[in-house]
């Protein structure tokens, strides 16, 4: 497993009964998780001063209990800052396990850059609120930065700010992530590196619907066709159980046949502070040039 281990403001303090306990800056959150189906004894003081809690609903969804709680903070990843608001479906804006493909690629931007002088293009599709984004173009990188929603691309604007990169290279795109490829591949457009988080489920601003097991290999397909000719790496990430590690690495072995390449899948998880276990928190598959 990959683990997220080099954060300082962020920690899973806990687990148990469907919830993790965790601590994001000064605050303490307690949100569902479905990987969490053990039942073990809720001793520490945070299950019971918690600055914000979810509530799973039966009916599916939920809504948040908040006890003095901020509409929002901040919360570092080295040299990086994030803003953090809880929002609708238990989010809070960020995925911190991604750090540990954050501290992957950017090591593979940084040393590319040096040894061959050539920039790097990277292609970040359902890019959310800017962890890629931002990981990637303090290596280094210039980054095209795609997502439907508007709200998320402005929320990733402000990490940049944020995080001192608001001249870096970073192109900013408002848009159906498979429609855009497309576009790309008309306009003769490529990339040296793609990373890809997408949902498990959701629906386009014109209603299509997406779900991965349906649509992931189709969209690898069609990006492959984005690689320069010597591409560094491809990252796909997936928070659905139903994907294991190595569907990811079948794909991504067969679409990228062609480069000369290794695959390696593997789930992606974060420590829990209170008895060194580590939660899993979905899979990510790597593709990176010999």
């Amino acid at each position: 497993m990959w683990i997220a281990d080099g954060w300082k403001e962020y920690e899973v303090i806990d687990t148990s009964k469907g919830e993790k306990l965790e601590r994001w800056g000064d605050y303490i959150l307690v949100r569902p998780d479905p990987q969490v189906i053990w039942d073990t004894p809720k001793t520490h003081k945070g299950w019971k001063k918690m600055n914000g809690h979810y509530h799973r609903s039966a009916k599916g969804g939920g809504e948040w209990e908040f006890f003095d709680l901020p509409q929002q903070w901040s919360i570092h990843y080295k040299e990086l800052t994030f803003h953090l608001k809880p929002f609708s479906f238990k989010h809070t804006g960020l995925f911190p396990e991604q750090a540990a493909n954050w501290e992957w690629f950017g090591n593979k931007i940084r040393t590319e850059i040096k040894n061959t002088g050539r920039s790097v293009k990277v292609l970040n599709l359902f890019a959310y609120t800017g962890g890629a984004t931002l990981a990637a173009a303090s290596a280094g990188a210039a980054v095209t930065h795609v997502d439907a929603s508007k709200g998320m691309v402005g929320w990733a604007k402000e990490n940049a700010a944020s995080s001192g990169l608001s001249e870096a290279p970073i192109r900013w795109i408002v848009d159906d992530c498979v429609k855009f490829v497309e576009r790309e591949i008309r306009r003769g457009n490529h990339y040296d590196a793609i990373i890809m988080d997408p949902p498990s489920y959701g629906r386009g601003p014109k209603g299509e619907i997406w779900k991965i097991e349906d649509c992931i290999h189709p969209l690898i397909k069609l990006c492959v066709q984005l690689l320069s000719d010597d591409p560094l790496f491809f990252l796909i990430n997936s928070y659905t159980t139903g994907l294991a590690p190595s569907v990811l690495t079948y794909m991504l072995a067969t679409e990228l046949k062609k480069f000369k390449g290794t695959v390696t899948s593997d789930e992606v998880g974060l420590p829990v502070s209170s008895n060194g276990l580590v939660l899993p928190c979905g899979a990510s598959g790597r593709w990176e040039k010999r």
